[in-house]
């Protein structure tokens, strides 16, 4: 089964773009880039890429312990992305550390464990970054 999401970016000003979804329902966003080369409007590309592996991987781990009928009482996760410049001086994100902070009744701890074993597996973003993605570039002059 292949699917895709389709997102429609459209130039604001600067570097500041629209996003459009084309899901029904989902409200745009604005992007920008980070002073100095944007305004800071809206988070950055890096920032969507470290937002998106983090919430997948919260989701992830959510959906297991529900369908483990275990209560997250409280999650948080925090995302850092680490740039730096490759050989050829391109400036590239080397690393995405992510740390997770779960919290459950005491009586449902010792059944975390598998739950924390498998759910990185169904990470669907996290796994396709770790992997590398194909990107396709196709340019249209009007």
């Amino acid at each position: 089964m292949s699917e895709s999401e389709v997102t429609t970016l459209k130039l604001l000003e600067g570097y500041k773009f629209k996003a459009e979804f084309e899901k029904v329902g989902v409200p745009s966003l604005i992007v920008d880039e980070l002073a100095p080369i944007g305004e800071g409007t809206g988070p950055s590309p890096t920032l969507l890429l470290s937002v998106a592996v983090g919430q997948c991987l919260s989701s992830s781990l959510l959906f297991c312990l529900k369908k483990a009928r275990i209560k997250a009482n409280d999650l948080q996760t925090t995302i850092a992305a680490k740039k730096e410049k490759n050989q050829e001086g391109y400036l590239r994100i080397s690393s995405i550390e992510v740390k997770v902070q779960l919290s459950v009744n005491e009586e449902d701890k010792a059944r975390v464990s598998r739950c924390l074993e498998i759910f990185e597996n169904y990470c669907t973003v996290t796994q396709s970054v770790m992997q590398g993605i194909t990107v396709n570039v196709d340019i249209t002059k009007v």
